[in-house]
């Protein structure tokens, strides 16, 4: 197993909890009446919980910018940019950035705001609800070295929800040639959209595939299947469950946080 895991989370089979930012300047739903400052105060009261509730470490991300661009807006870069930079004082654990869905401006932001991570669609060409979506996995790294980045960790993101892969490939055999091709610092597994539980037998499938490799629950990690996921990922990504009543668009309840943390530290312990 890659020692940066505990090097960066400081424990094994890391908690990363989302950071939802509201809808942004630019986005289709953004409300102009209640601006940034509103953004500000949502997205550090759901920081300050979720750091109370003993997560690992914290990843932004533009939830609400829907629908996704593949290559987003200059203006969207730079609000989170601001946004982040303002918490960057309230932060007591590791940060990540996800620009959705957009490698290169993830890797700018992570830059401009010091995110030891990033998690992004890097390889593959798919057929998504977003249209045609391609990738560069060469340009993108060479982009990562043109700006310094080369400490940032990249979380290859290789089941896109709300997208398949054009051509028909066993999970598998993605894993292996991803690794080989891209040497990704570890691979995220995903259901269908945020939210929606990853296949336990997806990930089996991956972690066999590349047992080496880190390789995290992406999304639908919930407190009653932590103790299932943990057992066969090396971490997870955690947002929807976090939320009030288990709702997206909810702010973060604290006492599930601590619930579900409860859990990990058992399982961690077993």
């Amino acid at each position: 197993m890659a020692s940066w895991i505990e090097d960066l989370f400081g424990t094994t089979k890391p908690i990363i909890a989302m950071v939802h930012l509201p809808a942004l300047p630019g986005d289709p739903y953004y409300a102009p009446e209640r601006g940034l400052d509103y953004a500000l105060e949502h997205a550090r009261a759901d920081l300050l919980a979720l750091q109370a509730g003993g997560v690992d470490a914290v990843m932004f991300s533009n939830e609400a910018s829907l629908p996704y661009l593949t290559k987003v807006e200059t203006i969207t870069v730079a609000c989170m940019a601001r946004l982040i930079a303002q918490l960057l004082g309230d932060l007591r654990v590791p940060h990540g950035v996800n620009v959705l869905w957009d490698p290169v401006a993830s890797l700018d932001l992570a830059v401009a705001v010091g995110a030891s991570f990033v998690r992004e669609i890097f390889t593959g060409v798919y057929a998504s609800d977003f249209g045609l979506w391609n990738t560069n996995a060469g340009q993108v790294v060479r982009h990562q070295h043109a700006i310094g980045a080369q400490g940032v960790r990249l979380l290859f993101n290789i089941l896109p929800e709300a997208a398949s892969y054009l051509a028909a490939r066993d999970l598998a055999d993605i894993a292996r040639s991803t690794v080989f091709n891209a040497r990704p610092d570890a691979l995220c597994v995903s259901g269908l959209t945020a939210g929606v539980e990853t296949s336990t037998q997806a990930l089996h499938q991956v972690k066999q595939a590349v047992p080496a490799t880190p390789v995290f629950a992406n999304t639908g990690v919930r407190l009653s299947n932590v103790e299932e996921q943990l057992q066969i990922a090396d971490g997870a990504v955690v947002g929807t469950f976090f939320k009030r009543d288990g709702h997206i668009w909810n702010p973060v309840d604290p006492r599930r946080v601590e619930e579900f943390m409860a859990v990990v530290r058992r399982v961690r312990g077993g």
